[in-house]
């Protein structure tokens, strides 16, 4: 999985629902003498002014990356009132700064921008929104808020976070609980966000020690090979958090090859694989914590809400915010059907 460096922001509900239910019109029951935050224009459904938005992200080289696109795309076709343009996305930084200086030259109404690097991106942010096209900044963060209008993204911290708790919750009542950790790619900031709140999550929990981790690089051989490591080198240990459902299927393989199910296995994005295997409940992956990409879907409500000049529905302000940080939900046997539909490939 690339790098998806999280802004501790507003939090606004669940994964599930923060694609479809963002973006709600006003009730029509509202009294000409209540207060006017109360009669704001808000986004809905119902057809308005024509925006078009720009869409660029970096290449769809893995199952998440691919599924935020998708997002977009169908995202967008709901709106009879919206037009994509889409790049074909890039994780060069010279060649997808030259995508979005072309949607800025065709002079989009709004532009969602997902860079393949943060940093080396946030010059054609400012470019973009100094030629008065604001900017839907999603996940990997600009060096500055001025090259952005808003941002939206996920929490990494929050996804260890809530591993760490399912796992001390699942092993609160044993002693000496054992847990190990397979990590991403270590020189990604996300990464050790990620560990941090995981480790911070198990320091509730004396009964438990981190007795191994290792780094694997968000692929499924990566996982494999990695997880056969930590298998061969802890032949003892009660849970495992795996960082993402992707490097995840190499480490369902390596543990199935040798013999293991004598542990609890928690995984992180929210993979349709993964949802699939939690609701068969057959093998030791029990739960997973999202990284949700309907934010895809949700920057294009945004961005469609930037355009026509309204606000989000249900909140008494008449602007959009300025960031919205998605919340990382933890994903088990009771409530996989819920979010089956958002499962990434």
């Amino acid at each position: 999985m690339p790098e998806f460096t999280s802004r501790r922001g507003l939090l606004f509900g669940t994964a599930a629902v923060g694609a479809g239910a963002l973006l709600v019109g006003c009730t029509s029951n509202e009294s000409k003498d209540e207060p006017a935050a109360n009669n704001q224009p808000a986004a809905d459904d119902k057809p308005g002014k024509q925006v078009t938005i720009g869409f660029a992200g970096p290449q769809a080289d893995h199952g998440w990356l691919n599924a935020i696109n998708d997002n977009a795309k169908s995202r967008a076709k709901k709106y009879s009132d919206v037009t994509l343009e889409i790049t074909e996305g890039s994780n060069d930084t010279a060649q997808q700064i030259g995508q979005i200086e072309t949607l800025i030259n065709k002079k989009v109404d709004v532009l969602v921008i997902l860079p393949a690097d943060g940093k080396a991106l946030t010059q054609v942010g400012l470019k973009a929104m100094r030629a008065g096209i604001p900017v839907i900044n999603l996940d990997r963060i600009f060096n500055t808020p001025q090259a952005y209008r808003s941002w939206i993204g996920g929490d990494n911290y929050g996804m260890g976070l809530n591993a760490g708790h399912y796992i001390g919750e699942k092993l609160k009542d044993k002693s000496d609980a054992k847990v190990i950790e397979l990590a991403g790619l270590d020189n990604l900031e996300l990464t050790k966000q990620r560990t941090q709140g995981f480790d911070d999550a198990l320091k509730n929990y004396p009964n438990i020690r981190k007795v191994a981790r290792q780094a694997a690089e968000f692929t499924v051989e990566s996982g494999q090979s990695k997880m056969a490591q930590l298998l061969q080198a802890q032949s003892k240990f009660d849970a495992l958090w795996n960082h993402d459902d992707d490097q995840g299927v190499g480490a369902l393989r390596a543990i199935e090859q040798a013999g293991r199910d004598d542990f609890l296995m928690v995984g992180g994005a929210g993979a349709l694989s993964a949802f699939q295997a939690i609701k068969k409940d057959d093998g030791v992956l029990k739960a997973t914590v999202l990284y949700p990409p309907t934010m895809a879907a949700s920057a294009i409500d945004l961005a469609r809400a930037l355009g026509q000049g309204k606000g989000v529905g249900g909140m008494a302000e008449f602007e959009i915010p300025a960031s919205l940080t998605l919340y990382s939900a933890v994903v088990n046997k009771e409530n996989v059907d819920q979010y089956m539909s958002t499962g990434f490939k």
